[in-house]
Formats: C-alpha cells, structure tokens, sequence
C-alpha cells in the first residue's frame, strides 16, 4: 500500500467529500490493461465511466475481466499499463485516502467460521481505523438488521448459508456510511426471495445518496436494478451507458399468439423470420427486415387465426446479442 507522502494532494477550491471528479464520475478508467504473467490479456483497454448517484452494472460473462477489474479499482493489485481513479483520486496511489470511503464484497466474505456473525462485524469494524469505538455495537446491529441477519447474528458464521455469508459480507461493506460501493455478484447463493431482498437494499442506497457499482453475470438483475451499465465480453468494453439506452438499442421480438403456433412458425419463417421459437400458444422470433403489417397480413392470408401481434421491447439480452453476435453464457 501506498505511503500517505505518495498520495495526490488536495487541490486549492476542492470539494473532497464529493467524491467525484470533474465530470462527475465517481470510477474513471483510462486504458486500464492488466496483462497476468504467461501473456493472458485479462483487461485489455478499459475506458469506463460511472456516474455519481448512479446504480452501475458491471456485466459480463464469467471469466470476460471483471472481477480482475475491481480489484484494480480497488488496488489489490496493479494495472499493467493505464490508469483508474476513484472517488476523484489514482488508484492505488490514494488508497489510503479512498478505502475508508469505498465499502466492498469482492469475490465473497472473508469470515472467521468459529466467530459469530455479530462477532465477524465488530472485527470488521475494529479494523477500521475511522470507526468510533464507543457506537461500534450499535452500528453493527443496525448493519445485521438492514441484510435481514438480525436474528442469525449470534449463529457461528461456519453454520451460514452461501446467501447467509453473502448478506454477512454486504453488511461489513455497510458498517460505515459510503460513497461507493462495489460489489461483485451480491446476489451468488442467494434464493429468489434474497435475491429480490438484496436488489430492495440497493436501490435504498441509491436513494441515500451512495454510488453502486455492481458485478454480475445476471443479465435480468442488471436489468432490474440498474440505471446504466456497461458489458464485458473477453477482457473488453463492449458498450456503456443508460440501461434504457442500450435496450433501446436493439430491436425486440416479435411476438404473435394464435390457437395455431405449427401454422404460424411456418409462416414466420417463410417470411424470413428467424430463431423462431414455440411455446403453447405464443410464437417468438427475431423479426425480419420488412414491413411487419405485411407479415401479419401472410399470416392471416395463410389461415392462421392470429389473437395478438406485437413487436415486444427489447431487453439487456437482446442488446447484448445485437451488440456481440453470439449469445450469453450465464453458467461461465
């Protein structure tokens, strides 16, 4: 870690607690490249933007760099070539000055298995050099009570869940009050019910006030939960921006309901239609590239007793298709 003589210093007019850099970016990458020892290109040119205020999905398939992307963000290690600030300041060089402001679950908790959960927090909290010892107890009841741990906090964290773990880990970020925070799949191990619990608590944040940076391979909770977004596929930006800007992007499926779906998939490919795809009463295919009332007009020509006919909005996946041609591997 960087010696507090090698930090950038504060200039004259500077708003510190801000947070943000003159373009009101809170994470600002240039050309971030880290290249492992073997030659593996892991983050090959990253230019990233993240908007202060915003809820930002950092997406891409396991393994496309993301992970080795926070923690550069988060000096755990060094870019190969590059730069990245954070909070307005160089990273790692300003570590120092930006961690306690930064709250984070990379790649799971760290946990001690024999403590309690309660007992992991008030280590946690220990180790901060900002926190004030005399409230500790109190900030780490509030901390279990907002990630639903409330009444798990005197279990042994060894008898914790995977989705137990995980919230114990997101509390730890929570301790403090943040101007960021990074998490890296918050949502792995969790059940549906978790999951939607966990994208409850961000959106909270946001509306605190505080910057989400959110890593996932989950293309609805993106979806979901986000306001912009930026996509990874083999270690490069693909495309950034608003999440609603990005579907915009692309265009949706068609859609047609009818009692005749054998009938109706003919017609669709006849019309050019492609990745047609059944399902009961409802047919869906990637439109072709003419006029769709003329479509519909061949359908009903050919006896198909069409009951809905409609282009639907596109979604972050089909973006991402559109974008990169292939599609996307949820499992890794």
């Amino acid at each position: 870690m960087a010696e507090p003589s090698a930090m950038e210093p504060e200039r004259p007019g500077r708003e510190p607690d801000r947070g943000e850099s003159a373009d009101g970016a809170v994470i600002a990458t240039r050309g971030l490249t880290k290249r492992y020892r073997g030659g593996q290109l892991a983050v090959d040119g990253l230019d990233l933007t993240v908007p202060a205020g915003s809820v930002f999905g950092f997406l891409g398939p396991n393994g496309s760099g993301k992970t080795t992307t926070i923690r550069m963000l988060m000096g755990l290690i060094e870019p190969t070539s590059g730069s990245a600030r954070v909070l307005g300041l160089p990273m790692p060089r300003a570590s120092r000055t930006v961690l306690p402001r930064v709250g984070a679950l990379i790649e799971g908790p760290a946990l001690y298995g024999f403590l309690t959960g309660r007992d992991n927090l008030l280590r946690y909290d220990a180790a901060d050099p900002t926190a004030d010892p005399r409230t500790r107890r109190e900030r780490v009841a509030a901390a279990l009570d907002r990630v639903g741990l409330a009444a798990a906090g005197g279990k042994k964290a060894k008898a914790y869940s995977l989705g137990m773990k995980q919230r114990l880990g997101l509390a730890a970020a929570l301790l403090q009050p943040r101007r960021l925070l990074v998490l890296d799949e918050p949502t792995n191990g969790l059940d549906p019910q978790g999951m939607r619990e966990i994208r409850t608590l961000v959106r909270e944040l946001a509306s605190d006030g505080t910057t989400v940076f959110l890593s996932s391979h989950l293309l609805d909770e993106i979806e979901q939960v986000c306001t912009h977004a930026a996509v990874m596929a083999q270690g490069r930006l693909i495309t950034q921006g608003a999440v609603a800007d990005l579907s915009a992007g692309a265009r949706g499926r068609l859609a047609v309901t009818t009692p005749d779906p054998g009938d109706a998939a003919r017609v669709l490919k006849e019309q050019g239609a492609s990745d047609v795809v059944v399902d009961g009463d409802r047919v869906t295919a990637e439109p072709p590239e003419r006029d769709l009332a003329e479509v519909n007009a061949a359908l009903v020509a050919a006896g198909v007793r069409v009951r809905g006919f409609a282009l639907e909005r596109a979604s972050l996946e089909d973006a991402f298709v559109a974008l990169t041609g292939e599609g996307f591997d949820v499992a890794g």
